[in-house]
């Protein structure tokens, strides 16, 4: 079946000398993986391979057969041209680090158009906009929404959030929890947006801690969760 969609890159991985195995989150159809034949010696082909960098937002025709094979794309476009995420060294580590989020935390082949729109948006946000410090843990907060475990905000005067129960609690639990500096920022970016980010200033230890703990919050609920490796290079850019 020949699908047009909207596709947003996550991961892509050298096949032999001259092609890549692409993971996308498409807007009709969920996460496909697409083997992409030749695209890296082809100079004159509908497919090249800087479409296939993390993060990058597509409109792909594709074939999409019975599930569980690769699929192939026919044609894709450049749906969203970024002027800034692929040049800025920050961002462009931002990139790297939230598409392996993304590409451990999504389920394959569900189709999830409101994750989809918000993920889109979230990355036209961050382009446009330089002050991105925040944007990482308010994005990986707000992803939760999608995925069936956002925060209980009920009880948010409690000074513990307990991760594996994902709620504000009176006292500490023994499952791994949040306190001090990390629950008042914690509660911060839950009482947000993007463009409120900028008003939440913190250090940049407490940063990489509370970054460290929303991590083990998507390891602690979602199963086969693996850590990303681009969590140590984005603390170094960050740092």
């Amino acid at each position: 079946m020949l699908v047009n969609t909207k596709a947003i890159v996550l991961s892509a991985i050298k096949y032999g000398d001259t092609s890549l195995i692409a993971k996308i989150f498409t807007q009709t159809d969920g996460v496909r993986s697409y083997l992409l034949k030749g695209v890296l010696s082809s100079k004159r082909g509908k497919l090249k391979s800087a479409y296939f960098q993390p993060l990058v937002q597509l409109e792909i025709q594709a074939f999409h057969k019975n599930k569980g094979t690769l699929k192939s794309i026919r044609e894709a476009k450049v749906s969203y041209h970024y002027q800034s995420i692929h040049a800025n060294v920050a961002k462009n580590a931002l990139a790297f680090f939230l598409a392996e989020m993304l590409s451990n935390s999504i389920g394959e082949e569900e189709p999830n158009e409101v994750l989809f729109s918000f993920i889109e948006h979230a990355l036209q946000w961050l382009d446009t906009h330089d002050e991105m410090a925040n944007f990482h843990l308010y994005f990986l907060l707000t992803l939760t929404k999608y995925l069936g475990f956002y925060p209980d905000t009920q009880n948010r005067e409690f000074p513990y959030f307990d991760l594996l129960e994902g709620e504000f609690i009176k006292s500490p639990s023994l499952n791994p929890n949040l306190s001090g500096e990390n629950i008042f920022y914690f509660n911060s970016l839950l009482g947000t947006d993007f463009d409120g980010l900028a008003a939440v200033k913190m250090k940049k230890s407490t940063r990489q801690d509370l970054l460290k703990n929303l991590v083990h919050y998507f390891e602690l609920h979602l199963q086969g969760f693996r850590k990303p490796k681009s969590l140590a290079v984005l603390n170094e850019v960050f740092g």
